[in-house]
């Protein structure tokens, strides 16, 4: 009889203890669930008019110079992650030299991932496209390209390598995305002739790809990643005949004209953006 009753107290004892070693370890998650969460990273978004509100005729703020608003693939990929912090340092016009002292110092060592897309500025295309619009010689636009161009093989490559080890310094651990132009033409498409003639089409359409050229071959030196829109830009430039997605010239409105609109940031440079991060 005593063995029993002995039995069935150490059969109580263990049951108590174990409810308590239960108690013990539900409480740190009952606890936890009322911290907040850490963040699961840090976005920031470096680059100049391809990266903020140019092109989609949606601002924060339209007399801000900086020209971001809600419709850009940065503002976009952010809200898709609302697990990471954001960042937008980019801003209308920036050169280089601008990104390496304005932007890049925005960075900090918990930044772990990083778009840039610059270089457009650098070689005056702006200005190339305001005198193609206004010339009508072909051949002084075309001059004007191939200058730009030359700016791009010559000057650019120093000026993004700057860029990069300033971008790498600040944020040594980050996956840094270096983000294209995309062609602006279908040649031979479905704007007539009006406009621009396909000889200048072509022209600009050669810029692009030498941009491309030297910032993807600047960007592998450095370890970046290149992410080229062309191929998915193709298909929806100005001329074909699908739903385009860069902004055709406005006369109204000369700073939109060149510029993705809202599908060439969603269906094209967001998309992009996420086949490579997930």
């Amino acid at each position: 009889m005593r063995s029993s009753r002995a039995r069935r107290r150490l059969a109580s004892l263990s049951l108590a203890v174990a409810a308590a070693c239960l108690a013990v370890t539900a409480a740190p998650g009952a606890y936890a669930a009322d911290v907040e969460p850490a963040a699961a990273g840090k976005y920031v978004a470096l680059g100049d008019s391809y990266a903020v509100g140019p092109g989609t005729r949606e601002y924060d703020n339209p007399d801000d110079p900086c020209r971001r608003g809600p419709s850009t693939y940065s503002r976009l990929w952010a809200q898709q992650h609302p697990s990471y912090s954001f960042v937008e340092a980019s801003c209308s016009g920036a050169t280089t030299a601008d990104l390496t002292s304005q932007q890049v110092p925005q960075l900090t060592a918990d930044t772990t991932l990083v778009t840039v897309h610059v270089g457009g500025n650098d070689v005056g295309f702006v200005d190339v496209l305001k005198n193609c619009i206004l010339t009508i010689d072909d051949d002084d636009c075309i001059a004007g390209v191939n200058t730009a161009k030359a700016v791009a093989t010559s000057s650019l490559p120093g000026g993004l390598a700057s860029t990069y080890a300033a971008i790498r310094a600040k944020a040594p651990n980050a996956t840094v995305v270096v983000v294209g132009y995309p062609r602006l033409y279908t040649i031979g498409g479905n704007c007539g002739i009006l406009g621009l003639s396909d000889r200048e089409r072509t022209a600009l359409n050669s810029a692009a790809d030498t941009l491309a050229s030297v910032m993807a071959a600047e960007a592998a030196k450095a370890g970046f990643v290149f992410l080229d829109p062309r191929a998915a830009f193709d298909p929806h430039t100005i001329c074909s005949n699908g739903p385009v997605w860069v902004t055709s010239l406005e006369w109204d409105k000369i700073n939109e004209s060149y510029h993705p609109n809202k599908a060439g940031h969603r269906d094209g440079y967001l998309a992009l953006l996420d086949a490579f991060t997930g």
